[in-house]
């Protein structure tokens, strides 16, 4: 009862945060027997928060220790029967007792549960993989052992993407799930060479996590990376095929970055400072990378005018109950997150965190309001109203900025009849030098089938 709680509170808040959440390969974990979940870890809690909220199996989740002292993730870690971690670098941190939580997690993969856990043994902001600690691959061998090496226990690397991590409403979030890590041959060496057999599994480990995630040297390159993908996309006109094959194509790009950046530094040096004077120029102009592609008919612009318009103003009344019982917490938590200036990876955390606790509180507030202006009836109605106004000023709220965007990008293309023209051979011509940039590169390269 209490993991499914958590569960559902974790489902519940990542998809509150984040515009979008995908997850892909989650048919790779099996329904039943041991197994080990690894990922990247770049977004604190926000991490294990969408793997559980993505996948239907219970895990048993390892955390630092100080996150158990927490009154608020503490009670919630224990529901969820998370096993806490003792680092060296936590105060006060007793590395003795891990000695107990190996054998808690050697029991469970013996029993066939399912461990979750972030090899890297930290959080950090940057979208690459730090050196891997052999906790992972520690645990499996030791309960192949216990077992006589008939576990048969699965090890999945999976890889998170994020796109503004820390934003609300704006980011959005990618997990994807990879094949399974050889480990036969390791629970075969680990008798003999128990060493030798955990630095060559956890090494294994890190080049399958490396081949899920979309590796960059840091946020700012993620982000260059993400916008070439779209001017691509849009350029070509490709249909989107989903988040695997965006993921897919990114980790390729990436692969071409790092062969060609020592060899062809000032071209690809050009290269970035034009994608992002495009990006400026276009976020100035008010367009989306699809407006461009567009023709603005006059019977088209009546016709979406005249919709969007009308659904926004017959929406108003329903949209403005709803930022009115949410605008106080909003603001508070927007306010204490600036007080507490969080590192990158803390952002969304702290948002998260401060939301749940400031929320409910302001809810209780207003509810007592409600109940004092007028009475039980005023506040059943606010209580009633409370979720689904909440969620339709959200969507109401993101639909104004659609129309708000659409309507300028018109304004602009008015007052300028060849700055989307103009625009488009820009992107074009990126496009062109992208592909002049790809026949340069090996495809045992591009593929990942040869070193960088």
């Amino acid at each position: 009862m209490g993991y499914r709680l958590v569960r559902a509170l974790a489902r519940l808040l990542v998809s509150l945060f984040y515009r979008r959440v995908e997850a892909v390969g989650l048919d790779r974990i099996p329904a039943s027997g041991p197994l080990i979940l690894t990922a990247n870890h770049q977004n604190a809690l926000i991490d294990p928060m969408l793997i559980l909220a993505a996948t239907s199996r219970r895990l048993v989740t390892l955390a630092k220790a100080p996150l158990f002292r927490n009154p608020l993730f503490g009670p919630l870690l224990r529901l969820a029967g998370a096993l806490p971690v003792q680092r060296q670098q936590d105060p006060g941190s007793d590395m003795a007792k891990n000695e107990a939580m190996f054998r808690s997690v050697i029991e469970a993969l013996g029993r066939g549960g399912a461990i979750l856990l972030f090899p890297e043994g930290l959080s950090q902001p940057k979208p690459t993989l730090m050196p891997l600690r052999t906790g992972a691959a520690r645990m499996l061998l030791g309960a192949e052992r216990i077992a006589g090496g008939g576990l048969a226990l699965t090890l999945l690397p999976i890889g998170l993407v994020y796109h503004e991590p820390g934003a609300f409403r704006t980011g959005w979030a990618l997990i994807l799930v990879g094949k399974p890590v050889a480990t036969s041959d390791c629970v075969a060496l680990y008798p003999t060479a128990p060493e030798a057999a955990v630095r060559r599994l956890t090494e294994r480990l890190a080049e399958a996590l490396r081949h899920v995630m979309v590796e960059a040297e840091d946020q700012q390159t993620l982000r260059l990376l993400q916008a070439v993908e779209e001017i691509w996309r849009e350029e070509s006109a490709a249909s989107d095929a989903g988040a695997a094959a965006r993921a897919a194509w990114m980790q390729r790009v990436m692969r071409g970055y790092r062969y060609l950046a020592p060899r062809e530094r000032a071209r690809i040096e050009r290269f970035r400072n034009e994608v992002e004077r495009y990006m400026k120029d276009l976020d100035l102009a008010g367009f989306t990378g699809r407006q461009l592609s567009r023709t603005y008919t006059r019977r088209a612009v009546w016709r979406y005018a005249v919709r969007e318009g009308l659904s926004l103003l017959l929406g108003l009344p329903l949209a403005l109950a709803g930022i009115a019982n949410h605008l106080i917490p909003y603001q508070l938590t927007a306010a204490v997150v600036r007080r507490l200036k969080p590192d990158l990876d803390d952002e969304a955390t702290y948002k998260v965190t401060a939301g749940v606790v400031l929320f409910p509180l302001c809810w209780l507030g207003e509810g007592w309001v409600a109940w004092w202006l007028g009475g039980g009836w005023l506040l059943a109605v606010f209580a009633l109203s409370l979720a689904p106004a909440a969620f339709f000023a959200l969507t109401w709220r993101e639909r104004l900025g659609r129309f708000a965007r659409e309507t300028r990008a018109f304004l602009r293309f008015l007052v300028d009849r060849n700055l989307h023209h103009r625009l488009r051979a820009r992107r074009r011509a990126l496009v062109e030098e992208l592909a002049a940039l790809g026949r340069l590169i090996p495809e045992s390269v591009l593929g990942g089938r040869a070193s960088d």
